[in-house]
């Protein structure tokens, strides 16, 4: 093997090697992901959390939040791009099973807010994030 496939293959294991928190720093700033994890497209959680948040589509942009879906091996984002990760590697990031339930809140700053197993509500995620003191100076600003 040649000095220029060994660097190639070094330099992919380094890329594939990068840590799931840094591979979501690109939300850094400028959005709070809200994750949610399910094993299944069929669950009556998964489905509450897909109605909390259609009927509050504008808080959730109000607030910067771009929502990840992880359903089965599928990764989808809505209101913003996408994390450039597996459902694999966002599992493991929130400590998630490939079944079962789990939301996540990251704030801004890249630091997991919340994570519960059961759908969040828009009184709880806002409350969460409104309550954050770089929300507030958010909400001043724009006044």
């Amino acid at each position: 093997m040649g000095k220029a496939a060994i660097f190639l293959a070094k330099a992919i294991a380094v890329a594939l090697a990068i840590s799931p928190v840094h591979a979501m720093s690109g939300y850094r700033w400028k959005y709070r992901p809200v994750v949610v994890l399910a094993g299944a497209d069929d669950g009556a959680a998964l489905a509450e959390q897909r109605r909390v948040f259609a009927a509050n589509r504008a808080g959730l942009a109000e607030r910067d939040i771009v929502v990840v879906w992880v359903i089965g091996n599928k990764v989808r984002a809505e209101l913003g791009p996408g994390p450039g990760l597996t459902a694999a590697q966002l599992r493991a990031r929130f400590g998630a099973a490939e079944t079962g339930f789990r939301v996540a809140l990251v704030g801004k700053d890249g630091g997991t807010k919340l994570i519960q197993s059961k759908p969040l509500s828009a009184d709880a995620l806002f409350g969460t994030i409104d309550s954050m003191p770089m929300r507030r100076k958010e909400v001043t600003r724009r006044l």
